[in-house]
């Protein structure tokens, strides 16, 4: 919703030179973000690109709504993945209140804009973990500096594909990939025991809690994030005989 494809540049330069990885934004990102849409919809976007790149099979890693996507794409497209990577994201949908508050948000953003100080600092502290923001200030304020430009229909309808989603849980146990869940202990946004019902009901789960990171975690904890893929990779792709992987 508020990052993009270089959120995990730290993570495809480690990994580039052993594996095909291709970060993409979704639609918030480029010029069809001024239309509605919803997780599905971007679930066939990624089926589209990887025809279009030519991709047999992949690992699909996917942070907060990009993982609520990779949830779906698991459910509609399952013959093309190896494995899965959800960060910071859950199967469970928000709570009433939780949406009542993200659409007041949403409105917020469509009539203020991304420049609105109220949305900045809202945005800053549901983004970052509170280390990150007092010993990090530098990747906080290039990301403000960022959010400053995007339009504002692109972050609300990005914000109106996944408020109302329906709750994944129940097809959990169809995903039968690998799948690792990362998720930084310090996230404001979902805090690590949102992700219980998930590991618990996927039939092969597991998880890696990163102390000090937020909602934003490859930027705030990229060495910590790399070794988790690195491994996942390692142990997954080998006894799948492929290396391809894809993440945004």
């Amino acid at each position: 919703m508020l990052t993009d494809r270089t959120l995990f540049a730290e993570q495809l330069d480690a990994l580039s030179s052993e594996y095909r990885a291709i970060a993409y934004d979704l639609r918030a990102r480029t010029d069809l973000y001024n239309e509605p849409y919803d997780l599905d919809d971007l679930a066939d976007d990624l089926a589209a690109l990887r025809e279009a790149l030519d991709i047999n099979s992949f690992v699909l890693v996917g942070i907060s709504m990009g993982g609520f996507m990779a949830l779906r794409f698991a459910d509609r497209y399952p013959e093309y993945l190896k494995g899965l990577v959800l960060i910071n994201s859950m199967a469970e949908p928000h709570t009433d209140a939780e949406r009542e508050e993200y659409r007041q948000l949403a409105e917020t953003v469509l009539e203020d804009g991304m420049q609105s100080n109220t949305v900045l600092q809202i945005s800053v502290e549901k983004m970052f973990s509170d280390t990150t923001r007092s010993t990090k200030p530098a990747v906080v304020d290039s990301w403000v500096n960022r959010w400053k430009t995007y339009p504002a229909k692109s972050v609300y309808y990005a914000m109106q594909s996944w408020i109302d989603r329906s709750d994944f849980t129940p097809k959990l146990r169809t995903v039968t990939v690998p799948v690792l869940s990362i998720h930084g202990e310090g996230n404001n946004v979902l805090s690590p025991d949102r992700t219980t019902s998930m590991i618990d009901k996927l039939p092969h789960a597991h998880q890696t809690l990163l102390p000090s990171a937020g909602h934003s975690a490859p930027v705030e904890q990229p060495d910590a994030v790399t070794t988790a893929l690195t491994t996942f990779l390692s142990e997954t792709l080998s006894q799948q005989h492929t290396s391809d992987f894809s993440e945004w």
